[in-house]
């Protein structure tokens, strides 16, 4: 059928069938703050299987351990706000083509306060209209970020000065975690 995703390369992990060692993580995810978090649908499905990126971490526990810990520190233990962050997840989320990291996190952008204009821009990678110098840096920072791996010393001077060093590097760091997870969610043909 035309327009639909191709089929998963991996099986959802049923919890009746998980090692101690995915159990351990298994718990963990659903105890995270992740799994109260508003979200357009639950971390896990109806039978308990884990969504997106988190039943693949099952494959490798020590991994998923590892993998799990940053997600929560970049979602959950920087100093950015709740709108930069979500603005950055969706630069993401848009550069890469991710749908279920749009589906989860335009769901949170839209309660932290951001309009449908910014975000059809996020996720055409166009115009964005936000007013607070500190959201546009974080934007401009991402997207230089994905476009090139980089950031010029200029776009690097403008960071710092709007966001400082400490804020900047949590963006390059958040960056770096949701677009691994993208690549994740695509070789493994993860729909949500």
């Amino acid at each position: 059928m035309p327009g639909s995703p191709p089929p998963a390369r991996l099986a959802a992990f049923r919890p009746g069938d998980l090692t101690a060692e995915q159990r351990r993580l298994y718990d963990r995810l659903l105890d995270s703050p992740r799994a109260s978090a508003p979200r357009p649908f639950p971390l896990a499905d109806e039978e308990g299987r884990l969504r997106g990126p988190f039943n693949a971490m099952l494959l490798n526990p020590d991994l998923g351990h590892a993998l799990q810990e940053l997600g929560g520190a970049v979602r959950y233990r920087t100093g950015l706000t709740s709108r930069q962050r979500e603005i950055a997840i969706l630069a993401v989320a848009g550069h890469e083509r991710s749908d279920y990291e749009w589906k989860v996190h335009s769901h949170a952008a839209r309660l932290e306060g951001l309009t449908e204009a910014q975000l059809a821009g996020l996720r055409g990678g166009g115009d964005c209209p936000f007013d607070d110098p500190a959201e546009r840096a974080v934007l401009e920072a991402a997207r230089e970020l994905l476009r090139t791996g980089d950031l010029t010393d200029d776009r690097f001077a403008a960071s710092i000065g709007a966001l400082g060093q400490t804020r900047l590097y949590e963006v390059i760091t958040l960056v770096g975690y949701y677009r691994l997870l993208a690549a994740q969610l695509r070789v493994l043909r993860v729909d949500g």
